[in-house]
């Protein structure tokens, strides 16, 4: 089981600010996949082309970073401003 985490406008899109998800184990760009396949609305927030940023454990972690069962995995948006 692990726990995700959404911010910014992924939080907005997906219309959830947390989950627990049973997990096999793997790396983010398998959460990814394993997020991807749930539909439309989730393929279209966490499409490639908007770049996000990996947090496992409160790190910021690359894609290729591996998450252990009980891990708290943040998605972060871009942040923008002035």
């Amino acid at each position: 089981m692990i726990t995700i985490l959404y911010f910014g406008v992924l939080k907005q899109k997906l219309n959830t600010a947390q989950e627990q998800i049973e997990w096999q184990g793997g790396n983010g760009r398998d959460l990814l996949a394993l997020l991807h396949a749930r539909g439309d609305g989730w393929a279209e927030a966490l499409a490639a082309g908007n770049i996000f940023r990996l947090v496992v454990d409160k790190k910021i972690s690359t894609w290729e970073t591996e998450i252990p069962d009980g891990a708290e995995v943040g998605l972060l948006p871009p942040v923008t401003g002035g």
